[in-house]
């Protein structure tokens, strides 16, 4: 099976494992050996804590040479991807390059808020759905709209909030090929910044008739962000945010009783066939600090007490099966990444396609939570019960993986 054998520091490896620096944790598993590289926009510095939110993704770098014309073999694609989580008509095994359906759903519109900007965003989406037979999104066809929230195009940030852009908008179009992408460019990485562009990216998306809004970013919770929660009440709009990579306990905005909080997991395989699904040791999770228990969390007050607890879903996020993505701007073209930046994305463009569009974030997880507990459950979720961020993965519902994966986008 493909395994991290050591993920268990992975607060310690977000401090030390700095891309500025090139240094990097080895990987020995089913596929090729390589390294973990966290980019210093993944990591939150302590003065940074309240004010500033980072990106959630880890870059595996192979040790073995392939080809730089195409994704490494061993990355998971859309097509895979769509496979394992019962999107598409099924092949046996799920095989990353004998997989080949992909997601033909989506409708509306998915948002997607980072800071910065992505000069090559465009044409980083046209090269990956050219390599894995996706629609053309472009801004010629009216699909793709790159807007920077003040009007003023922001600062670029290669490799860092650049990469994460790039990462966001193909994971998303990926999962719903058919819905519009607003990549709305934060001025910077500051809350503030980002929430002024997260109510754009609602505006937008409720003129286009509705859908997702994924946020890849999270900080450490503060009292303030009570107040900070109007952000994701958008009418007609689902929201989600990545729990983030260093375990327990979560962040903020995944916190918010408004957003759908998305862990992570890791597919397994043996011999290039898929296995099963295990919670990842990186999903944020936990009950919240600040936050009160909403109601569509009553089925499991018993496991939560009076918080909120995260994740809600889960979604493949360990740079063990990480992901393949094409980034120019940061001169990585093809590579391999991981983190909770992928499985945000992933579900809302999941959840946009599956084509409910419910009025609020309330009102889908007040859905989704209603088949905690019934007989659907186990055909509608894939309920990981291996794997430990610092709690352990449970039958049912647990801080790893919350109610589980997808399965189908019936309930979803």
């Amino acid at each position: 099976m493909r395994r991290l054998l050591c993920l268990v520091g992975v607060t310690s490896l977000i401090f030390f494992l700095l891309l500025t620096n090139a240094v990097g944790q080895e990987i020995r598993d089913g596929g090729p050996n390589g390294k973990v590289l966290v980019p210093a926009s993944s990591v939150e510095r302590p003065e940074q804590r309240g004010l500033f939110s980072h990106t959630n993704f880890m870059i595996f770098i192979p040790n073995a040479k392939f080809d730089p014309a195409g994704p490494p073999p061993f990355a998971e694609t859309p097509a895979s991807l769509a496979c394992v989580y019962q999107l598409v008509q099924q092949v046996s095994g799920c095989p990353i390059n004998g997989s080949t359906l992909v997601p033909t759903g989506g409708i509306g519109a998915v948002g997607i808020v980072d800071a910065y900007d992505n000069p090559d965003a465009e044409e980083d989406l046209a090269t990956f759905s050219t390599q894995f037979g996706l629609p053309q999104c472009t801004t010629a066809n009216g699909c793709f709209h790159q807007v920077y929230a003040t009007g003023q195009q922001p600062q670029n940030d290669p490799g860092g909030w650049s990469l994460e852009e790039a990462l966001d908008i193909e994971m998303a179009h990926a999962m719903a090929p058919n819905a519009k992408i607003f990549l709305v460019e934060a001025q910077d990485n500051q809350n503030t910044s980002l929430y002024f562009a997260e109510d754009v990216a609602s505006k937008l998306v409720r003129q286009a008739g509705g859908g997702t809004i994924s946020n890849s970013w999270s900080g450490s919770e503060y009292y303030a962000e009570l107040l900070d929660d109007a952000h994701f009440r958008g009418a007609g709009v689902v929201y989600f945010a990545s729990t983030g990579d260093s375990g327990a306990p979560e962040g903020y905005p995944a916190a918010s009783p408004f957003v759908v909080a998305a862990g992570g997991t890791q597919i397994e395989r043996s011999s290039g066939k898929f296995t099963g699904e295990d919670g990842w040791g990186g999903s944020g999770g936990g009950p919240s600090v600040y936050e009160t228990r909403p109601l569509y969390q009553n089925v499991i007050a018993k496991i939560i007490g009076p918080r909120r607890g995260t994740p809600d879903i889960a979604a493949d996020a360990s740079p063990s099966s990480g992901v393949a993505l094409y980034d120019a701007d940061g001169n990585y073209n093809w590579t391999v990444v991981g983190g909770t930046s992928v499985s945000s994305p992933l579900l809302a463009g999941i959840v946009n396609a599956a084509g409910r569009h419910a009025f609020s974030t309330e009102q889908e997880l007040g859905f989704v939570y209603t088949h905690a507990n019934d007989n659907d459950y186990r055909t509608l979720w894939r309920d990981e019960t291996v794997g430990n961020n610092g709690y352990s993965c449970e039958v049912g519902w647990d801080y790893v993986t919350g109610i589980g994966s997808p399965l189908t986008y019936v309930g979803k």
